[in-house]
């Protein structure tokens, strides 16, 4: 079976949705050194999970079209690394914790939407999937609320 060609802009989207899950995963398993609070704990073990099965799915279609895997900026990562270090440092607690990956939800929901637009000629399955990680950042901001 040959490999899935896959339109520039899907490529695109898809890879951006993949860095983006990466880089979610990684905030939340950095926060979790940090955390005290069992039901954050919970909370961000969910959102993790429902991350990394996103991008599963993400790097199976990668994968079916002989592609890559896209890594987070580095730049970006480094910055978000330096941040959740020294806030939690100063003031590690739940309330802190919440707050970190609150502002990097809202990162996630932005560039994800203009990624969206930018890419316009995703196809349907792409734009679903993308969607649904849109979705899933809203949700983990929503249930992020209760710890603030």
């Amino acid at each position: 079976m040959g490999e899935v060609l896959l339109n520039p802009d899907t490529l695109a989207l898809l890879k951006e949705c993949d860095s983006g899950c990466k880089m979610g995963t990684e905030s939340m398993e950095q926060i979790m050194g940090f955390v005290n609070n069992s039901d954050l704990a919970a909370t961000i073990m969910k959102y993790n999970e429902d991350h990394i099965k996103l991008g599963e799915e993400i790097h199976e279609i990668l994968n079916s079209a002989g592609e890559q895997s896209a890594e987070p900026n580095l730049m970006a990562k480094a910055a978000s690394w330096i941040q959740s270090q020294v806030k939690m440092m100063i003031n590690g607690d739940s309330h802190q914790a919440a707050s970190i990956l609150i502002d990097g939800c809202n990162m996630g929901i932005k560039s994800l939407n203009e990624y969206k637009n930018k890419y316009k000629d995703a196809d349907d399955k792409t734009v679903r999937i993308c969607d649904k990680l849109i979705k899933t950042e809203q949700d983990f901001m929503d249930a992020l609320q209760a710890f603030l």
